[in-house]
């Protein structure tokens, strides 16, 4: 039995996770959602987003079926309506929380007109002499850190590797567009701020992000988030703007030449960033072209 939550006064919170691995990963998802410290009304719930997903419990966690769409942004909003704590924190399947995670989200208390809160996302250090070229690039660019997303002027935004929101502003906000690939995050903070809710950053209660362990998936992930780019900016005009694309281009080769110059003098992580920034910023504005809503797949099942 985990030790409760050393703070006797803070609000409960249902733990919202989306998940469509596999067996062996929603075991280990099931294993670090237990070892976090609760409090009363604390509840953990896994969203399954697989086709053949059921309703079930795993220990103290709570697995709801959420596989009649597949979307990670649907699976949320179905995690959602499992519960009924006055705050929900939503973090993602390939994040570690430390264990003290709910309590150091309350710290301080959120003002009453705080709807969401940003709590820390540290991309994994891999250990020397390990890690793949993608995985140290994304440490060495902190590429999920909250502060990136939070520094946007007009436009700040949690992610939902690791953001708690008060649930009567999600409630009356509608939740998720659940039908977006990317950007459902910064639409509903967005959506929020026009509400006149605002959004506090808790840099103490962290995740650890596990990234993606070759360079073209963490090309493919910029992709996506280019195209949850160009959909905030057609729902929330002047949010994320286009860069040009030959600016993109011409700044990568310097970028490349300054990588070439860094491991031509041995500095392999300063090599590693330059010939790597050009690619993911060209990914990330050449992604702006994909779609970013969810079809109905073949075979996906009506929710009854």
């Amino acid at each position: 039995m985990k030790p409760g939550s050393l703070d006797p006064d803070r609000p409960a919170v249902d733990v919202v996770v989306p998940f469509a691995g596999s067996d062996e990963r929603l075991e280990v998802l099931v294993e670090w959602l237990s070892a976090l410290r609760r409090g009363p009304g604390d509840t953990l719930v896994i969203a399954d987003n697989r086709p053949a997903a059921r309703d079930c419990q795993r220990g103290d966690v709570r697995v709801v079926d959420a596989g009649d769409f597949r979307g990670s942004y649907h699976a949320r909003n179905v995690g959602a309506r499992a519960g009924n704590a006055p705050w929900l924190l939503f973090v993602d399947a390939d994040v570690t929380p430390a264990t003290d995670l709910l309590d150091r989200l309350f710290e301080p208390a959120p003002s009453e007109r705080a709807a969401v809160l940003a709590g820390a996302v540290r991309d994994e250090a891999p250990e020397p002499g390990t890690g793949t070229l993608a995985q140290r690039y994304a440490w060495l660019k902190a590429s999920m850190s909250q502060e990136h997303t939070l520094s946007h002027e007009g436009a700040a935004f949690a992610q939902t590797a690791n953001c708690a929101v008060r649930r009567d502003a999600f409630a009356a906000a509608g939740g998720f567009a659940d039908r977006v690939r990317s950007g459902g995050d910064a639409d509903l903070c967005l959506r929020l701020a026009r509400m006149g809710w605002q959004l506090e950053s808790r840099p103490l209660a962290a995740v650890v992000h596990h990234n993606r362990q070759t360079v073209p998936r963490m090309l493919a992930q910029r992709a996506r988030h280019g195209a949850g780019a160009a959909w905030l900016g057609r729902e929330h005009p002047g949010v994320l703007p286009a860069r040009s694309l030959p600016g993109v281009v011409r700044w990568g080769a310097r970028r490349a030449a300054a990588g070439a110059r860094s491991l031509a003098a041995g500095d392999r992580d300063e090599a590693l960033v330059g010939l790597l920034d050009g690619p993911a910023v060209l990914a990330f504005e050449v992604g702006r072209c994909l779609p970013n809503h969810r079809l109905l797949q073949p075979g996906s099942r009506q929710r009854r």
